[in-house]
């Protein structure tokens, strides 16, 4: 994207968040273009200061945004939150309701003080009889299912990231942009969002209410499930490295079968359907996975390649830091910590006009923009005055 204008040029948001759900939203929107400004209390975000599995989450959700230290508790820096709310375009917040409301900044204040604002608000909950619960990504992901489908409902198991909190995020961006795209054509209010961590987490799981909802029948989680391909497996290989397979269309079974020696199941008029092979699934995986044991990750992945079937290797992260596809131009991006460090990340999972966004986003230092915010806002209220 060098050279080129990034499509939210021009578009100012205040940012209140913390943790992952409300911080995502402004990544992104910064990535697109946006002037991100985060306000943060004196003692800073406390997400910059996590270690073990949450020392990555500051910099990486708070990469390409300026950051403003402001204490509410000085009148001062309360009239610079209000001026900087006048400038914006967007307020990005993620607090329990009534929180902002001690502070002036509820929706029904902002509404009033400024109409043109779009306003995101970051909840646990929609509105309803749990709006006033908070909640956490784990907490969502047992209370909707979605652990229980991950897992079993005797062992339920969350997703292996912060699966919910970075879509919940996802769906604030496109809310916001869908408010600046009414904006855009001529509506002159902004818009109230609310987002909802737990309905995000019921949007994953929809699928299965679904079909109980069509069926009758209660979804199995995914270990117990019922396959619908005869072959989708893990298999074991002769590097004692594993690998996932999945054979999914009549072309794939045949040419599947062709290439591994498996031209008994060709043979067999009891295998004519993929409903046969699927019931005689007990007989095929043995038979299968004892030629696929024969074969090294390698060399499957080039056959299988040249075969068009799906495939997988079974990656850990850190696999991935030296991964062909990942490490391709423009695949990781490089950033910088708020100590200067650099780092890699994911560019994000976008191409623009040919090009990957993201490359050189640094992580703000706690209070690096304040002096520089408050002489662009008194500038802008000279020139105001002027006018």
């Amino acid at each position: 994207m060098a050279g080129t204008e990034l499509p939210l040029a021009g578009v100012r948001v205040i940012e209140m968040t913390h943790m992952v759900m409300g911080p995502t939203c402004g990544m992104i929107l910064a990535q697109l273009g946006a002037e991100v400004i985060k306000v943060e209390p004196p003692s800073g975000d406390k997400t910059r200061s996590l270690g073990g599995m949450g020392v990555s989450f500051f910099p990486l959700f708070n990469r390409g945004k300026r950051s403003v230290v402001l204490d509410f508790a000085k009148a001062e820096d309360r009239d610079t939150m209000h001026a900087l709310l006048a400038s914006a375009d967007v307020f990005v917040e993620n607090f329990r309701d009534g929180q902002l409301e001690k502070q002036g900044l509820g929706p029904d204040e902002l509404r009033q003080r400024y109409p043109g604002l779009i306003v995101c608000g970051h909840k646990g909950f929609l509105s309803g009889p749990y709006e006033h619960r908070p909640a956490l990504d784990e907490v969502v992901q047992m209370m909707s299912g979605l652990a229980a489908m991950t897992g079993t409902r005797e062992k339920p198991q969350r997703v292996g990231s912060s699966a919910n909190d970075i879509m919940g995020g996802m769906f604030g961006a496109i809310s916001i942009l869908a408010a600046l795209y009414q904006k855009r054509g001529g509506a002159k209010d902004g818009a109230d969002i609310r987002i909802g961590l737990f309905e995000n987490c019921l949007f994953l799981v929809a699928q299965h209410m679904v079909e109980y909802e069509m069926t009758g029948n209660k979804p199995r989680s995914m270990p117990e499930r019922e396959h619908a391909w005869p072959i989708y497996d893990i298999f074991d290989t002769a590097g004692e490295e594993r690998i996932f397979i999945g054979v999914v269309t009549e072309g794939h079974w045949q040419s599947f079968c062709k290439e591994f020696g498996l031209q008994e199941f060709l043979d067999d008029p009891d295998l004519r359907t993929t409903t046969d092979r699927i019931l005689a699934r007990s007989r095929i995986l043995p038979r299968v996975a004892a030629e696929i044991k024969r074969w090294n990750v390698a060399e499957l992945s080039e056959r299988l390649d040249l075969l068009n079937i799906c495939f997988s290797p079974i990656n850990r992260p850190e696999d991935l830091l030296r991964d062909p596809h990942v490490l391709r131009p423009g695949g990781l991006v490089n950033n910088f910590n708020a100590d200067g460090k650099p780092f890699r990340v994911p560019a994000l999972p976008v191409e623009w006009n040919g090009g990957n966004i993201g490359e050189g986003l640094k992580v703000p230092v706690l209070g690096a923009d304040t002096a520089s915010v408050r002489t662009e806002l008194n500038q802008q209220k000279s020139t105001d005055n002027a006018a």
